[in-house]
C-alpha cells in the first residue's frame, strides 16, 4: 500500500487530506512542520509522496524540501496559497514536482497524487521524458504514447481526435519552442492555406478543454501572442 506524508501546520487541512487519501486506499503519515517531515522521511523509507505546505513554523516547506532532496527523490507536491507565486517558483526550482493551490479541488488533488506516484514507481520521477525510440513523450502530467495513440493526463486517459493528437505530438516533440499557427497547420495537415490561424486556434482550444484543469489559465498549452503556441511544464 502506498504511504503518503502530509506536512501542514493547519490541523483542519491535514484532517481533510487524510480523509480524501484514505478513501482512495492510501496510508497517511502527518507532520506539522518541515523539521518533522525531514525526520519522518529519514525514519520511514516506504513513503511514496509528500504533500508539503510552504508556510510553517520551525522549518518552512521550502527549507524542508531542500533538505529532503539531498537524500530522496520522492515526489513532492506543494500546497500553496494563491498569493504565493514566488514560493511556487522557488519550490519548483528546488525540487518540487507539482503544486496545488489552496483551497484545493479534491478531484484534481487526487489526480495529481496518483499521477506522481505512478510516474515515480513505474516511469521514474523526472518530467520531460522521451523514450529512446521517441514513442513515449511526457511533459508534466501529460503522457503521449505514439505507438498506442493514447494520451493520459495525470494517469487518466484523454480522448483526443486524430488531429488533436497530431497537434499535441508536434508541440511535445518541440517542447518549449514557439510554433506559429501556419507552421502547425503545414506540419499536421501537410498543406498551406489562408486562414490557418483560426483553424489551429479552434483545435488548440479543444486541446486545452481536455488537458487543462483551467482552460482560461493554461498550465501546459500556452499562447505567445503574435507568434504562436508552445507547450511547457
Amino acid at each position: 500500500m502506498n504511504r503518503i506524508l502530509i506536512c501542514d501546520d493547519e490541523p483542519d487541512i491535514v484532517s481533510a487530506l487524510k480523509i480524501y487519501l484514505e478513501s482512495e486506499g492510501f496510508q497517511v503519515v502527518s507532520a506539522s512542520n518541515g523539521k518533522e517531515a525531514v525526520e519522518a522521511m529519514k525514519e520511514q523509507a516506504d513513503i511514496k509522496l509528500i504533500l508539503m505546505d510552504v508556510m510553517m513554523p520551525v522549518m518552512d516547506g521550502i527549507a524542508a524540501m531542500a533538505e529532503i532532496r539531498t537524500f530522496s527523490n520522492v515526489p513532492i507536491i506543494m500546497l500553496t496559497a494563491k498569493s504565493e507565486d514566488a514560493d511556487k517558483v522557488m519550490g519548483l526550482t528546488i525540487g518540487a514536482d507539482d503544486y496545488v493551490t489552496k483551497p484545493f479541488n479534491p478531484v484534481e488533488l487526487m489526480a495529481r497524487v496518483k499521477s506522481q506516484i505512478r510516474r515515480y514507481t513505474l516511469l521514474g520521477a523526472s518530467t520531460g521524458k522521451v523514450e529512446e525510440d521517441g514513442s513515449v513523450l511526457a511533459i508534466g502530467g501529460i503522457e503521449l504514447n505514439d505507438k498506442s495513440k493514447e494520451v493520459t493526463l495525470d494517469g487518466e486517459f484523454v480522448n483526443l481526435t486524430p488531429l488533436e493528437f497530431d497537434i499535441l505530438k508536434l508541440l511535445m516533440t518541440h517542447k518549449g519552442e514557439v510554433l506559429s499557427p501556419r507552421d502547425i497547420y503545414e506540419k499536421v495537415w501537410n498543406d498551406t492555406v489562408i486562414g490557418a490561424e483560426s483553424t489551429v486556434a479552434v483545435h488548440i482550444r479543444h486541446l486545452r478543454e481536455k488537458l487543462e484543469y483551467d482552460s482560461a489559465n493554461p498550465r501546459y498549452l500556452k499562447a505567445v501572442w503574435g507568434h504562436g503556441y508552445k507547450i511547457d511544464d
